[in-house]
């Protein structure tokens, strides 16, 4: 009996149908060529998938290194845009004042005042200092038996100082203030001017690039001088609340 020799043609044929699919996991229906003829197709056919995916990878690259190049869009803080409380304005209030006769008891004169003021402001980022002046007519008057005292008029020189939140303006103010002084006693009158100081502070509030409202307080000190009819030296304290609207230029 003759022994079986193993087939090389089918150990070929085994070999190259691994080598194709090792080359790309590609499944090989049927059988290939056993011999060198078989071994050129596997070759080629390996060349072929290699250059396949290299003329993907070339295909892919731009449009990968396009969107890696195209600049990112960039955001940039926008611009502060605070009010301006810079430069000379003019304005009109009314309000109430009460107070009180030094060396007088119970004259207490009272009433309502208002006026016009001017101003200038210089600001510096969120802090503001200016000055402003203003002169004001008033009501206010008290009477003790046949006396009586009455403010006919008064006004300030002061200077500003304030913190800016946007269109908010809280400040303090203080400086010399000046005003009249009446005394009547039956058919007489006499008249005086004083001089004194006063402090304060309020709330302005930006309403448009060139109006403003404020709130303002003060204390008004006109010192002592004397009148003949009371027989002795005489002052005004007054406490002064008032409302008031400013036109900026």
């Amino acid at each position: 009996m003759a022994a079986k020799v193993p087939s090389t043609r089918a150990g070929s044929d085994h070999r190259a149908n691994d080598d194709l699919q090792d080359a790309g996991s590609i499944p090989v229906k049927g059988k290939l060529p056993a011999g060198p003829a078989g071994q050129q197709r596997v070759s080629a056919m390996k060349t072929i998938y290699r250059a396949i995916i290299i003329a993907m990878a070339f295909a892919v690259s731009p449009a990968l290194g396009a969107d890696l190049r195209r600049p990112m869009p960039s955001y940039a803080a926008a611009p502060f845009s605070g009010y301006n409380w810079n430069g000379m304005y003019v304005g009109v209030n009314l309000g109430y004042q009460w107070g009180k006769v030094t060396n007088w008891n119970n004259i207490e004169p009272n009433g309502v005042m208002g006026g016009g003021q001017v101003g200038y402001n210089f600001q510096y980022g969120q802090f503001v200092f200016g000055a402003e002046a203003d002169l004001q007519g008033s009501g206010a008057d008290d009477t003790f038996g046949a006396y009586k005292f009455s403010n006919p008029w008064f006004g300030t020189v002061r200077g500003r100082a304030g913190y800016a939140m946007n269109n908010v303006l809280i400040y303090a103010t203080g400086g010399l203030a000046y005003g009249g002084g009446k005394v009547n006693f039956g058919p007489f009158t006499e008249t005086q001017t004083h001089l004194g100081w006063t402090v304060g502070g309020g709330v302005e509030v930006g309403l448009t690039p060139n109006w403003s409202a404020k709130a303002e307080y003060l204390y008004v000190r006109l010192e002592d001088k004397g009148y003949v009819l009371t027989g002795v030296n005489n002052g005004y304290s007054t406490n002064v609340f008032r409302l008031g609207v400013n036109y900026r230029f």
